[in-house]
């Protein structure tokens, strides 16, 4: 494998989404190729309804392309079956949403273990790899709380650490501060921007946050179907030949 290769952590070929809504065909977008190198931060931004969430869905295999391929590694992953798509998500991509999606019959530590105690991870290790993320998040105080009794920067915490307790190849995160306060969302930018560049941590984040946009490698925007840069270092750009 070459060197180009070897940097390139997910890219897409010829990607293409499209709705059927009774008579009517809604082309979110079309024949998009789109690279994504290790290590670095890319914002998606547009429009709503452009269909930023569903361009990421795609990328964390949440949904099917109409049309195209999605490469991890150099594998076309939708080839896979849907339960070795399910271990893939698990293992490889960590996903953080607007609205966290926390589950509030558990506490803080118990829903930041979850997805090792789904990967068969055990439960000691799941616990302990969970406290630290936690501790690290500043929420060291907190492991025992349920979602309810912590604040809305709080739960985006305990959502991006449980994004990472399999120590994902990809991180995933639509709007992650839509629902923050100022000063909270900007707390929780800083952190994104500390773990990419400690851990080295692939990141996608879709977002209408300008300030959280600036922070990152690459902009792209999608609007009337293409994807375009609008910030790039193309000192990096690649060439893909599959």
């Amino acid at each position: 494998m070459s060197d180009v290769k070897q940097s390139i952590e997910v890219h897409t070929l010829g990607l293409t989404k499209v709705f059927e809504n009774g008579t009517h065909t809604i082309e979110l977008f079309r024949d998009l190729d789109l690279v994504i190198r290790k290590g670095e931060r890319v914002a998606i931004v547009g429009s709503s309804g452009a269909g930023k969430s569903t361009l990421l869905n795609i990328l964390g295999t949440l949904e099917k392309p109409t049309a195209g391929k999605v490469f991890y590694g150099g594998a076309d992953i939708f080839l896979q079956s849907e339960r070795e798509l399910a271990n893939f998500r698990n293992r490889n991509i960590g996903f953080v949403f607007q609205f966290h999606c926390l589950m509030p019959e558990f506490n803080a530590i118990e829903n930041v273990m979850m997805p090792g105690l789904i990967s068969g991870l055990p439960r000691s290790e799941a616990r302990s790899r969970a406290a630290d993320l936690l501790d690290r998040l500043g929420l060291s105080q907190r492991l025992k709380h349920r979602v309810g009794a912590l604040s809305g920067g709080e739960q985006q915490r305990v959502a991006v650490a449980r994004a990472l307790l399999l120590k994902p190849r990809l991180f995933l995160a639509d709007e992650p501060s839509g629902n923050l306060d100022s000063r909270t969302g900007q707390s929780l930018h800083e952190l994104l921007v500390s773990l990419n560049e400690s851990d080295g941590l692939t990141m996608v984040i879709v977002t209408h946050n300008q300030e959280l946009a600036s922070m990152m490698h690459r902009v792209l925007r999608l609007k009337d179907a293409h994807l375009k840069e609008e910030r790039d270092r193309p000192e990096e750009t690649l060439t893909i030949t599959i």
